[in-house]
């Protein structure tokens, strides 16, 4: 079989990921393996889609090969992903899968995120691997990519696979402004930041946040991403915590994004996400390494788009703020709801949440998630040094090892247990 690889590591032929289909390719050698560095060429590929929809009919498979960024593909293939849906590529009866490498910190939102595109262009999709970023060096990672690309076989022969279950899309109704003009007499005591990436043609979402500018009793200041022409982010400010690049986008962040008192997000859903610009912006906050930038911040959303029906996009939305430690105030959907009240509700709940400076425990995205990362973090910390300054700093460290004086209580507790007679007596008074 034919199998084309879109490697969408910005790393191109460095890329951890595509190692593996290297190794794969080697051993498979009934099968004629090609590769396309999108990751690494995709402005090139902007102007020369052609070159892709040829490697497309060659192929009999497509492999998305990416490193995980920030709960989801790189934006390089984020960005791909648009090119292959404008540019209509007929990929009738060919099957997709997905490789990726990562510590398994949200993993799972990255892979649903190319499974939901994969059934979007009509791919067979077959359900991908996930694997950790140095599996390749140990003979049950090894083990496990031979398993995988087996089990791909078995199910293309066999027919077997993900199909699209095609649902009509609801109607979009286009909200029409109630007012002509920004309200004046703001209060001007905090600083609320609306971070958008409309385009010129996005009328409903542009309506849906002056109306909010209006209601919203604080003054607002918009930027809209998409006037930024930021590059896609390369993780390679791990030692320094600086950004390589001189696009300026380390000293948009700090100021621009990290004074403000709260953000609102605002965005049409498109690709069940929204349009790439946006995922440039959140694959280059890695300037500022494996840290909260802002920690604190209450943060709402206005989206426009069918949102009930994106789980996944409901998972990241939730996920993001749990390890960001933000307090998320409320989501402003259009979808078919009175839009004018959900705004109503968020600027109530975000004006409140910034008064009295609200904060709840994290639950599991969150808990789970940074525990990944604090592990992560200290067995790197000869390269990323300032990540680890900053979990040192903020006692993020906290291992179940280091609570001795816990585990001894513990084990006093169950050596009191092990007695029978005690056993008898505690029976189910235990607390």
């Amino acid at each position: 079989m034919n199998i084309l690889v879109i490697n969408g590591s910005p790393k191109g032929n460095n890329s951890i990921t595509l190692q593996t289909l290297l190794f794969l390719e080697k051993l498979f050698i009934e099968h004629k393996f090609s590769f396309l560095n999108v990751g690494q060429k995709i402005r090139y590929y902007e102007k020369n889609f052609h070159e892709i929809e040829e490697a497309f009919e060659k192929s009999d498979i497509i492999i998305f090969s990416y490193p995980v960024y920030t709960f989801l593909a790189p934006y390089q293939l984020h960005r791909f992903i648009e090119l292959l849906k404008e540019n209509n590529i007929n990929v009738k009866n060919k099957f997709a899968t997905q490789f990726t490498t990562s510590k398994h910190f949200y993993d799972t939102t990255a892979h649903k995120f190319i499974e939901e595109n994969c059934l979007d262009l009509g791919f067979k999709y077959i359900r991908g691997l996930s694997a950790d970023m140095e599996d390749l060096t140990k003979k049950e990672g090894q083990h496990d990519a031979i398993n995988f690309f087996n089990y791909l076989i078995f199910s293309i022969e066999n027919n077997l696979y993900t199909q699209n279950i095609n649902s009509k899309p609801k109607d979009k109704v286009i909200y029409k402004r109630r007012f002509d003009n920004n309200a004046l007499n703001k209060d001007e005591s905090k600083d609320v930041l609306i971070l958008s990436n409309t385009s010129k043609d996005d009328e409903n979402l542009r309506n849906i946040i002056e109306d909010f500018k209006n209601i919203f009793p604080y003054k607002t200041r918009e930027i809209n991403i998409r006037e930024y022409n930021f590059h896609g982010g390369c993780f390679g400010c791990a030692i320094t915590g600086k950004c390589v690049y001189k696009d300026e986008f380390d000293n948009f962040l700090r100021n621009e994004i990290q004074k403000a008192d709260a953000i609102i997000y605002a965005f049409t859903i498109e690709n069940h996400y929204t349009h790439s610009s946006f995922k440039i912006y959140e694959d280059r906050q890695f300037c500022n390494g494996h840290r909260t930038v802002t920690e604190g911040m209450p943060i709402g959303y206005i989206i426009s788009g069918d949102y009930d029906s994106e789980h996944n996009l409901q998972t990241l939305i939730e996920s993001r703020s749990e390890v960001g430690g933000n307090f998320l105030t409320h989501i402003a959907n259009d979808n078919n709801k009175d839009i004018y009240s959900e705004l109503e509700k968020l600027s109530s709940i975000m004006k409140y949440s910034i008064d009295n400076k609200c904060t709840r425990p994290k639950n599991f995205y969150g808990v789970g998630g940074m525990k990944i990362f604090r592990d992560l973090i200290y067995i790197m910390q000869g390269l990323m040094k300032e990540d680890h300054k900053y979990y040192k700093k903020h006692n993020i460290y906290d291992f179940p090892q280091k609570q001795r004086m816990k585990m001894l209580q513990i084990k006093l507790v169950g050596a009191l247990i092990s007695i029978p007679s005690m056993q008898k007596k505690m029976k189910n008074k235990m607390n």
